[in-house]
């Protein structure tokens, strides 16, 4: 079996700009972006974080699952809901969503060319609230499911168990590129032969215990006005407002879409990554392991750099990561005479960690699909580093040929993933 091109032929989107298809490509049409007011629970940490990227239509907020809501028509049955994190309702809704939308039957999702690869940091809150408890009452006193539902491989736990998946299976963590792994290696894996069919699902709780440590990087926006908190590429931008939601991707053989007869969103054409042995927390202010993950992608893809026409950057609106990624997308494509269009939609969603590459590439996909290039808000002054940069402050109502998506996580992990419309 020779190499197998790689297909996305199902999305599910729960977001901060929307909870379907359809009102996700109108907020981003649009450019209306998802953030609200964030009001903090506890009213004992001292905070000033004013804005959140929240999820309209779920109330997930309470420690006890039993008083969680969803909005209608979603449902998931009380046990299930027990092993999940608050996020976990998030991903449980878009993986239903996904399998709809790729028009998958029961056999297609349980069976052993099927695998599925997650990404999360897990959930804070239940890790804090179960090792509070522990040191009260003891361990025999805990929630039994207190484990699954807290660390980092969560959603891997839950919806292997509850979508009866029976291949390939694993968590993967690299921060803010980690659904960015995730899509990369399910590529391989389908790419090589080792599985027919992937999901990638991706999630992040918004609460006080996913948000505020951010607040203490001094990597949030303490802004009220979103226009000013969210502002890739802007000269006065000031960190990132944070997010929760959850997206998954249904990756699909050519064998297998040509025996469904699906018509795919996308063609995932390949990946690269590569790190960059500078900081902990910050990105190296060359770029130069994005530079070298865009170039590793654009010969996974076969690629030339001038054939590439939009980037979703990783642009999170802090002042050293929108540097950075600047600097790397000068070197490969401005410094070359190429000038691809470039937008955040980071601009609209805000910002979640773990959720964010597979939320953009469901989010680029729907675009191939849906026929647009989404623009990127809140520029008011565009920093001059960015002048040579081809930066699109509108959405277009085009899709784009051949595109990139960025993604850059802590330690300097950085992934880029290539799509083409089909």
């Amino acid at each position: 079996m020779g190499i197998q091109r790689v297909f996305v032929t199902g999305i599910g989107i729960v977001s901060s700009i929307g909870n379907d298809e359809a009102s996700v490509a109108e907020s981003l049409r649009e450019l209306r972006h998802g953030f609200a007011p964030f009001v903090q629970e506890s009213v004992k940490t001292p905070g000033n974080v004013k804005l959140a990227g929240t999820v309209k239509g779920f109330d997930v907020s309470s420690p006890d699952f039993e008083d969680w809501t969803l909005p209608a028509p979603y449902r998931i049955r009380r046990d299930v809901l027990r092993s999940l994190p608050p996020h976990g309702t998030y991903v449980h809704v878009a993986m239903a969503q996904a399998i709809e939308a790729a028009k998958l039957e029961q056999a297609d999702v349980s069976n052993l060319d099927t695998g599925i690869y997650t990404s999360s940091a897990g959930s804070t809150r239940l890790l804090y609230q179960n090792s509070k408890r522990l040191h009260e009452v003891g361990p025999m006193r805990c929630p039994p499911t207190g484990i699954v539902s807290s660390i980092a491989g969560t959603l891997s736990f839950n919806l292997v168990a509850q979508f009866k998946i029976r291949g390939n299976s694993c968590g993967f963590s690299s921060a803010c590129a980690s659904s960015g792994h995730a899509l990369g290696f399910a590529y391989d894996d389908i790419a090589l032969g080792r599985q027919k069919r992937m999901f990638v699902a991706a999630g992040e709780d918004i609460n006080d215990e996913s948000l505020l440590p951010f607040a203490g990087m001094r990597a949030l926006s303490l802004e009220s006005e979103p226009e000013k908190a969210s502002c890739p590429f802007d000269r006065n931008r000031n960190g990132f407002v944070s997010t929760g939601g959850g997206a998954v991707l249904v990756l699909e053989s050519e064998e297998e879409v040509n025996r469904r007869g699906v018509q795919p969103y996308a063609e995932l054409l390949g990946w690269g990554q590569a790190s960059d042995g500078h900081n902990v927390a910050m990105s190296h202010p060359e770029g130069v392991g994005l530079s070298e993950a865009i170039r590793r992608a654009l010969r996974s893809a076969n690629l030339d750099a001038g054939e590439v026409d939009y980037i979703n950057a990783h642009a999170t609106s802090t002042m050293i990561g929108d540097l950075s990624e600047g600097r790397a997308l000068k070197e490969v494509f401005s410094n070359e005479g190429h000038s691809p269009k470039i937008s955040s939609t980071k601009a609209l969603t805000g910002h979640g960690l773990s959720l964010a590459s597979a939320l953009e590439a469901s989010i680029l996909s729907l675009a191939f699909k849906e026929g647009f290039t989404p623009g990127s808000a809140h520029i008011r002054e565009l920093d001059e580093e960015f002048a040579s940069l081809n930066i699109i402050r509108e959405t277009l109502a085009e899709a784009p040929s051949v595109a990139l998506s960025n993604s850059s996580g802590f330690g300097g992990a950085n992934v880029t993933l290539a799509f083409r419309k089909v």
